[in-house]
């Protein structure tokens, strides 16, 4: 990126800010690659909730991505890998953000400073994961300097889920080398 970036201000998720996710997400165009509708409210308010709960215990959460002037334009931040498929046990960085914000830097600056702060907290490695078509998220992983690891067949959808990963100590990873059947197969995108 050849711009500056944009000034940005992460916090810890607040209840309140369950409702400015649902207000910002609620774009088909930004939900895209999120089930493709709108999430229901009470997801953003257990969303919101386990941020709060990793943030006491971790350190680090999806933090509330906030512009110059203050307002709610989504989340970004890092959190375990939940599901029981791909990366399990790995530490995930993501983002999302609302769509009249896209194309401005805002999570590359976000993504940045996040990947700051979980350095500082211990964490040796992240991921991302990214679904193929997501051309935005696949830039700003590029943009991070991380590396196209491996593909993981998406458990509910007919695709392979791509995983890009980074090395926050600078040391080599011993236990990491792509197998043949997870060579990365990558059209970046998120």
């Amino acid at each position: 990126m050849n711009r500056p970036l944009p000034a940005v201000q992460l916090r810890v998720p607040t209840h309140e800010d369950a409702i400015a996710w649902h207000r910002v997400f609620d774009d088909p165009e930004v939900m895209e690659f999120y089930g493709g509708r709108p999430a229901a409210l009470s997801v953003y308010e257990e969303l919101t909730a386990r941020q709060r709960r990793h943030d006491a215990e971790l350190g680090f959460c999806l933090w509330t991505m906030l512009d110059g002037s203050g307002e709610v334009i989504g989340f970004t931040g890092a959190q375990p890998w939940r599901p029981d498929w791909g990366p399990v046990g790995a530490m995930e960085i993501g983002w999302r953000l609302g769509r009249a914000h896209w194309g401005k830097g805002y999570v590359t600056a976000a993504a940045r400073e996040t990947l700051e702060r979980v350095r500082v907290a211990g964490v040796k490695e992240v991921v991302a994961m990214v679904r193929p078509g997501n051309e935005r998220s696949i830039a700003v992983t590029r943009r991070l300097g991380m590396e196209p690891a491996e593909t993981y067949p998406h458990p509910t959808l007919d695709e392979q889920a791509l995983c890009f990963r980074l090395r926050l100590d600078n040391e080599p990873r011993a236990d990491h080398a792509p197998h043949a059947d997870h060579a990365p197969r990558i059209s970046h995108a998120e």
